[in-house]
């Protein structure tokens, strides 16, 4: 599916090149021999920059990025400034300070924004640009991203990473990284339980799950009878998910709106697969992963990150067994969730704003963004980026099924609260099966978790 995504890719951008190749008309013959030919009116396409900075105020200039990384990521993107320091032509010099993690991160970054030892660029999360964005702290990168001369082709950037940062008609932040969530599945195992396909729909997913289960309780070890299906992962991202894949949602208008019937039957849905133990709960001495590998769970919510671990788990016990990515699936639009940090430049000097932008244009180039998939496991950005991944796709083919299954990708809600929001989502989500709460009596849960969350953002 990879490969039709990037053909389909790849078509779309011939067919616009041919399209702007034929836009010249041609004219008829003259039938007067001595007709004066009219003079040809060449298009000019714009190459100077709009943003009005004069190139030479760049030189010596210096900016300060605030990341929330640490190990492996921290340490990659403090070779990349030294490279950038080192090579660009404008002498743009950057420093880098880590905030060691996301939360750390918005709370320096927020209240350092009043004052002048504010960052100029940040990675945060999407909905800490929007917070910032609505206090007018945040640069509006389009300008930026369609300048003649120092832009980027958007159109090599998915839509669906695109998306999540956008406010109104504001590109408030641009991708700096994307992962997904969605399931594995163990392909070997369903095949031997009679499945030869992923899960076609909710009711399909039930029906494998339980075979699963159903497959361990013939065994002779009775510890794992209530095993076999998919192990409950309570995180905001898969509830999210499960919401989507059953139509349903959180947000009505600019409201939170979580009772509501599709909400209400995917909760229903999930009670349900617990219920009849089609669905199971690992303590915390269980890892999910090697559930997974020991065919005690046919399906188990994961990241981009979690595959090599998952990859090694497998490869450490010698199993052979075929496994995939899949995404969440439903009635009509399977559902993949994806998420992840973007580049924010807050508002200072227009010199300095631009400093951040060719800092930030140089990240998203090809070179750099396949370093950081090899480093991360994440999405490469551009689309472009994949040509230059040959060697690690074959090494890594459930990353390139992620792939494969990007124009099914749905971003989180783009509102500001969604920080506190997805909290309730997950809260509210865990409680379900902390409680053991009726599949009849779901509603309640959801009832209030939007009275909380709609209480959060008044």
């Amino acid at each position: 599916m990879k490969k039709i995504f990037l053909l389909l890719f790849i078509t779309s951008i011939l067919f616009s090149a041919c399209a702007a190749g034929n836009t010249t008309s041609t004219a008829k013959p003259s039938t007067t021999p001595s007709a004066t030919k009219k003079p040809q009116v060449e298009s000019t396409v714009e190459t100077g920059s709009r943003l009005a900075v004069n190139k030479e105020t760049l030189k010596g200039l210096e900016i300060t990025v605030w990341t929330p990384w640490y190990g492996i990521e921290s340490t990659l993107f403090d070779s990349f400034v030294a490279d950038f320091n080192a090579q660009n032509e404008w002498g743009i010099n950057v420093t880098v300070q880590s905030q060691v993690n996301f939360s750390n991160l918005y709370e320096t970054v927020t209240a350092s924004l009043p004052t002048v030892e504010k960052p100029d660029l940040v990675i945060a999360l999407p909905e800490h640009a929007l917070e910032w964005n609505a206090d007018d702290f945040v640069t509006d990168l389009t300008p930026y991203v369609n300048d003649p001369e120092f832009g980027i082709d958007s159109n090599d950037i998915p839509s669906v990473f695109l998306e999540q940062d956008i406010s109104e008609d504001i590109r408030v932040a641009i991708p700096a990284q994307r992962t997904a969530n969605f399931l594995l599945w163990n392909e070997t195992w369903a095949s031997t339980l009679g499945f030869n396909s992923i899960p076609a729909d909710p009711q399909d997913f039930r029906q494998q799950a339980c075979r699963a289960q159903q497959s361990l309780q013939k065994d002779e070890a009775a510890q794992n009878d209530f095993m076999g299906g998919w192990v409950v992962d309570t995180e905001p991202a898969t509830a999210y998910a499960w919401l989507l894949a059953f139509d349903g949602g959180v947000l009505e208008g600019n409201n939170y709106r979580f009772l509501k019937p599709n909400n209400i039957d995917a909760f229903k849905f999930l009670r349900e697969l617990s219920e009849t133990s089609c669905a199971w709960q690992t303590t915390s001495e269980m890892d999910p992963v090697a559930s997974f590998v020991d065919r005690e769970a046919l399906f188990i919510s994961a990241t981009l990150e979690n595959l090599p671990t998952v990859a090694r788990a497998f490869a450490s016990v010698n199993n052979t067994d075929t496994w995939k990515v899949i995404p969440y699936p439903a009635e009509n639009q399977d559902t993949l969730i994806v998420y992840g940090s973007s580049y924010v430049i807050l508002d200072s000097t227009d010199e300095s704003q631009l400093a951040a932008w060719l800092f930030v244009r140089w990240l998203l180039e090809n070179k750099q963004d396949a370093r950081w998939v090899e480093a991360t496991h994440l999405f490469p950005l551009r689309t472009s980026t994949i040509d230059l991944l040959a060697d690690y796709e074959k090494t890594h083919p459930q990353w390139a099924q992620a792939i494969s299954f990007l124009p099914q990708g749905e971003v989180q809600p783009q509102a500001a609260s969604w920080r506190r929001v997805k909290i309730v989502l997950g809260d509210g989500f865990r409680h379900m099966y902390r409680v053991s709460t009726p599949s009849g009596q779901v509603a309640a849960i959801l009832a209030q978790m939007q009275s909380t969350a709609n209480d959060l953002v008044k």
